[in-house]
């Protein structure tokens, strides 16, 4: 069965570079991040791993955890850690699930047998507090994943949840966002006294407040 957005992200159990991990219980009342790796030792996951490391205090601001996960066993993803720190400047400092069994890969559909039939795609989860998957991203092995667009999506998830507007084209935190068809001109106006501007009926922006 496919995993959808907006359907519960399956829990699990594994083992990883930080102990065993629960993911449900692991994730708290915490937003998720969860991405797969082919294999250790690989060019472009190495910078992929450095690079959310890097990111440690954007992720911690939107309350995001980060957990990755490889198909080879802990002492390989232990070796790897070690060469992520010394080419990328930046120690591994969240979980790295070693999926040897490939449990989790099966549970989140990591394998597609027309890509290859032995290792994980790579795959990016993005799990709510609430435990529903919000964000499924899928790499093929060469291209490496764009984390800023990440952070962007995560940003319009969290605004989103919070605030009856949706992001259009190429937004980014701080442009104005759309207002929800769904909230009527005279709720709009309530909402936002600071006004807004239409352009359709079904189609009206908004430059939300500084403390909004």
């Amino acid at each position: 069965m496919s995993i959808l957005l907006g359907q519960a992200a399956p829990d699990f159990e594994q083992e990883s570079t930080a102990g065993t991990i629960r993911f449900h219980e692991w994730l708290g009342d915490s937003w998720g991040l969860l991405f797969s790796h082919p294999k250790d030792y690989t060019p472009i996951c190495t910078t992929e791993l450095g690079e959310v490391a890097r990111l440690r205090g954007e992720w911690d601001k939107r309350g995001v955890k980060t957990i990755g996960l490889s198909v080879d066993p802990l002492d390989s993803h232990f070796g790897w850690a070690k060469d992520i720190e010394e080419t990328q400047g930046q120690k591994l400092d969240y979980p790295l699930l070693a999926d040897f069994d490939g449990k989790v890969s099966a549970l989140y559909e990591m394998i597609h047998p027309d890509s290859d039939p032995t290792y994980t795609v790579r795959s990016v989860f993005v799990v709510d507090p609430n435990k529903k998957i919000r964000l499924i991203l899928t790499y093929p092995p060469s291209s490496g994943r764009n984390f800023a667009e990440i952070l962007r999506a995560i940003d319009s998830l969290q605004l989103t949840d919070a605030q009856p507007v949706a992001t259009p084209v190429n937004w980014n935190p701080g442009d104005a966002v759309i207002i929800s068809p769904k909230l009527s001109d005279a709720d709009a106006k309530q909402r936002f006294p600071q006004g807004f501007k239409t352009l359709k009926p079904y189609l009206r922006s908004v430059e939300l407040e500084a403390s909004a």
